[in-house]
């Protein structure tokens, strides 16, 4: 009788740890693809949030420029992620006049945005 009750406890969590190495295997994999396909010029997030561009990699640290002329010095692991080139849509929605933003604004959230008054620093 307790075998009964405990095989399928058993079996659920077998499945659960087969799925989570699963899981962990593939989120490690993407990041040894990446660190393999980095190139001087890359723009990078590293894991403390700064955001930089490859400026020389060997095959453990990466040179990363942080401004123009600083390159500073990192392990290949610090780095997290590859900035994308930005698409076409948020260079559009760059350029777009304060009013169509505005609007997007008020259409996607419900809430107006404040309203602007030049003259506010003067009013009493």
């Amino acid at each position: 009788m307790d075998l009964a009750i405990m095989l399928p406890l058993l079996i659920a969590f077998g499945a659960l740890i087969f799925f989570n190495s699963r899981r962990q295997k593939k989120a490690m994999q993407k990041t040894i693809n990446l660190h393999d396909s980095l190139q001087v010029g890359d723009a990078v997030h590293t894991t403390s949030g700064l955001k930089a561009t490859i400026a020389g990699i060997t095959d453990d640290y990466v040179d990363l420029e942080i401004a123009p002329g600083v390159v500073t010095t990192w392990m290949k692991l610090a780095i997290r992620d590859r900035i994308e080139p930005e698409t076409a849509d948020d260079d559009l929605l760059d350029d777009a006049p304060e009013s169509s933003r505005a609007t997007e604004i008020t259409e996607s959230t419900g809430v107006a945005p404040a309203a602007s008054d030049p003259d506010r620093l003067t009013k009493d």
